[in-house]
């Protein structure tokens, strides 16, 4: 099984996401390029599994009052199918939109001491819905002190994902402790920039500007 939840209209080496392993997860959460309020799908092309986890998602009934299979209630509600239907129509100016935006981001922060944006593979075909950096060294302010700042300006920036799993509350009491180096300096450095068509071009150049200001000059201490 594949998690692809934030990988919805993209390849990898050519081939469209959804196609790989025996089956693959997307999400149709709010906060993806497609979504429809709430939700998701699991994709596969074998026809065993995907009876199964029908099965599974109204509560394992096969007919009336036919139990066969443990379940859950994991229909879709007519009220997010609409909204998916609504959102397919509109998906390729998502896209466009934020590559628009990808591309000042990409452009504007290259020079920047300290930030390194995440480029996107031109190759493949992308939805390019996060903007993801990492800040480190010559950075006059670390991670968390450029969300600070950006925070200040009303810029909502976010740490993303942070802190790794490992290091919740909820998972550290009830597994041994693990040491996960890549993943906690990879997120101790990643910051998530805002995007999508609701931001303006002009906001964009903006928050490149705030960014480079800090970045370049530090933050004064009283």
């Amino acid at each position: 099984m594949f998690d692809a939840a934030h990988a919805y209209r993209c390849t990898h080496r050519g081939k469209r996401i959804g196609s790989f392993g025996a089956c693959e997860v997307l999400s149709f959460h709010a906060t993806k390029v497609f979504n429809t309020l709430e939700g998701g799908a699991v994709v596969t092309n074998d026809d065993v599994l995907a009876d199964t986890m029908r099965l599974m998602r109204n509560f394992g009934f096969a007919g009336y009052d036919n139990v066969i299979h443990d379940g859950t209630n994991g229909k879709m509600v007519e009220a997010s199918a609409a909204m998916g239907l609504t959102n397919l129509e509109a998906l390729s100016s998502f896209v466009e939109a934020n590559r628009i935006r990808y591309e000042i981001y990409r452009d504007r922060l290259a020079d920047v001491p300290g930030v390194e944006l995440v480029l996107y593979d031109e190759r493949e075909e992308n939805n390019y819905h996060y903007i993801v950096a990492a800040v480190d060294i010559p950075s006059r302010v670390t991670r968390d002190q450029l969300i600070d700042v950006l925070h200040a300006e009303n810029i909502l920036a976010r740490k993303y994902f942070w802190p790794g799993c490992h290091r919740m509350k909820t998972y550290t009491g009830t597994a041994p402790t693990v040491s996960l180096q890549h993943t906690e300096q990879v997120a101790e450095r990643n910051i998530v920039l805002p995007s999508g068509p609701s931001l303006t071009v002009d906001d964009v150049h903006l928050i490149c500007d705030v960014i480079a200001f800090a970045c370049e000059r530090g933050i004064e201490h009283p």
